[in-house]
């Protein structure tokens, strides 16, 4: 148990905080990456509390040291990285028209760049070892778009092309990379949104409901498995049927 080493990005809170217990929970080691340190700590502490393992980085994801130095770490620690799911991401709403320069490169710097420089760091073990899991934290936003979300989409879209190509550039190495597209959650990015634009969106939904950080783990935790083996380039639509 615990063999595998699982490095979850964006981990310290909703959904990255869903998919470090649920993988905890399949015998994983689970590493807490995010700027949030106390955050971290406190899902570490869950993960022990549950009987897991873990340990904690301070990790940001838009500075390429950050994250070498935190790959670095890991893999000093660990010996290997197994299971990586680039779930960091951010907001930074408005129209396109009037959208400041700071905010489009900040949303691409973590959402797409950052998502990419951690691989970089985890392929070459996980060639060597002739195994392994990427996973992204894509968006039903990445699929359909969303006014007033041009940053957003952009780079989740991104995300899942750069997920189709590293599908095809790794598989012979025996390392599958998907990529989990989550619609409308319940999480600390949602819940600010203003009420008449969650009622709009729910609308849209055929399961009538929010969907909920586990219910992306869950999907995270099957393409992190034996089970997926033989699934690879794929994006898991996760969104209670909003697009199809």
């Amino acid at each position: 148990m615990f063999d595998r080493v699982a490095f979850v990005t964006g981990s310290s809170r909703g959904i990255g905080r869903a998919i470090a217990l649920t993988l905890s929970r399949e015998g994983f080691f689970i590493v807490v990456a995010s700027p949030e340190v106390e955050n971290n700590e406190r899902v570490a502490g869950e993960i022990r509390a549950g009987g897991g393992q873990a340990m904690t980085l301070n990790l940001d994801i838009s500075s390429l040291d950050s994250i070498k130095e935190g790959f670095g770490q890991t893999l000093k620690d660990k010996g290997r990285i197994d299971i990586l799911v680039n779930n960091a991401g951010i907001t930074r709403d408005g129209l396109a028209v009037r959208m400041k320069p700071a905010d489009w490169d900040l949303v691409l710097n973590i959402n797409l760049h950052g998502a990419f420089h951690a691989v970089q760091q985890v392929l070459p073990g996980m060639m060597r070892n002739r195994w392994g899991r990427i996973i992204n934290i894509a968006s039903v936003v990445g699929q359909a778009g969303s006014p007033g979300q041009a940053n957003y989409a952009a780079s989740k879209a991104g995300l899942i092309g750069l997920t189709k190509a590293l599908a095809q550039e790794v598989a012979s190495r025996g390392i599958t990379v998907n990529a989990v597209a989550p619609g409308y959650i319940a999480t600390d990015m949602t819940k600010v949104l203003p009420e008449e634009v969650k009622a709009k969106i729910l609308a849209a939904v055929p399961l009538g409901r929010m969907g909920q950080p586990d219910d992306i783990a869950a999907a995270v935790k099957f393409l992190a498995s034996e089970d997926a083996s033989y699934i690879t380039g794929q994006v898991l639509a996760v969104n209670g049927g909003m697009y199809m």
